[in-house]
């Protein structure tokens, strides 16, 4: 009983691909809780609002907490049910679970409440820290997981490039100073004092407070605008590179998995699979775009990345396609005109394979061909079923 329950909250709270209605609601509702906290947080802050609503900001923190305790003990409790902790055992795992980011970002959230408890200092500067739990948002949001993986995977262009420029901010300050101590005394009486104008320099933000009045320190200050300008464009640059090539290993992997999904490829080894991927041509239509009518030469076949279409038949309903479906590929195949007509629903991103290069995949491997008459004698049964041939 006792693990039956366990795997069946693991599902709902754990399992980001699972379709339960349950982990759906849990998901919204904490994502909702979490927001709602940082805004109690921010408007607790304005002292005018905290007069009249403190009674009811406090039951409402001691509900999140309860809410975000029970959560955070719920998750270290179905860690065994996780096969990625399963070889460290029940204790270590969750112990091995405990040490993790996430897991420390939900501890972080709740544990200044508790602190209240046991310290006799005055702990209201730790609600600040209650903004934490806006980290507990990496949980659900995709994009904040992406942003994190750039990060990870350009940590050591990113730590290169800010060696570089300290290098730059230290040497920068250590020359104004030797140029202009004399001159400014007050802003330019030590190297941390210069460092700090340099840094000012260097990020182009230029307070304008102090400024250089020696001509050597002027001539230096545009030479040192002008490296800040080309210095600090550096990370966003790595930046921008890691994160075009996360888009493009996440299609590459969603591609992949679509083909991989199609019968006619059943079956076949990584290198036929890759070739296939590097054929397809990327195409973007709009919201009730007609991508084949019936009747029209076929002359590709489609396979959905993202969006949804429907396949007008003749003799029977609409057919509705989503996210990996794929179309058009026994008109292809079997060298005849399209039999339905296909509707964008909304706007749709299809990676296209033409028919020459499907044919040509179908000829060079043995594996495809064999497929291909499996397929094809299926299909036609289901199109003679429903009056189609």
């Amino acid at each position: 009983m006792v693990p039956r329950m366990r795997a069946r909250l693991y599902d709902i709270i754990e399992r980001r691909d699972s379709d339960s209605r349950w982990g759906i609601i849990v998901d919204v509702f904490l994502v909702v809780l979490i927001v709602v906290n940082v805004l109690a947080v921010i408007l607790e802050s304005v002292k005018s609002i905290d007069a009249i609503y403190h009674e009811q900001f406090f039951v409402f923190e001691v509900f999140s907490v309860v809410i975000f305790s029970a959560e955070y003990l719920a998750r270290v409790w179905v860690v065994p049910e996780d096969p990625h902790e399963t070889p460290y055992g029940p204790i270590m795992g969750r112990w091995h679970y405990m040490t993790t980011p996430m897991a420390i970002i939900d501890l972080l959230a709740i544990l200044p409440f508790f602190l209240a408890f046991f310290v006799t200092v005055d702990l209201r500067f730790l609600r600040v820290f209650r903004l934490l739990r806006l980290l507990k948002l990496t949980r659900y949001s995709p994009a904040l997981h992406t942003v994190a993986k750039v990060f990870m995977a350009q940590r050591r262009s990113l730590m290169a490039a800010l060696m570089i420029m300290c290098t730059l901010l230290v040497f920068g300050g250590s020359v104004s100073y030797l140029l202009e101590r004399e001159a400014q005394p007050e802003a330019f009486g030590s190297i941390p004092d210069a460092i700090w104008w340099a840094m000012a320099t260097l990020t182009t933000v230029g307070f304008g407070d102090v400024t250089p009045v020696t001509p050597a320190g002027k001539v230096f200050g545009g030479v040192l605008m002008i490296l800040g300008v080309a210095m600090y464009a550096l990370p966003a640059g790595i930046l921008a590179t890691g994160f075009a090539q996360e888009f493009r290993k996440h299609d590459f992997r969603v591609t992949w998995s679509m083909v991989a999904r199609v019968p006619i490829f059943a079956g076949v080894d990584a290198a036929v699979i890759a070739e296939i991927v590097d054929r397809l041509i990327p195409l973007v239509v709009p919201m009730r775009h007609t991508i084949v009518r019936r009747g029209e030469v076929s002359d590709a076949m489609y396979f959905i990345a993202n969006g949804d279409v429907e396949v007008d038949l003749i003799h029977s309903p609409p057919r509705h396609l989503s996210d990996g479906d794929f179309f058009g590929e026994i008109g292809v195949l079997m060298d005849r005109k399209r039999t339905a007509t296909v509707t964008a629903i909304n706007e749709t991103r299809l990676m296209v394979l033409e028919a020459s290069d499907l044919k040509a995949l179908v000829e060079e491997h043995e594996v495809l061909e064999h497929n291909l008459k499996k397929v094809l004698n299926e299909r036609l049964h289901e199109l003679e079923e429903i009056g189609q041939v």
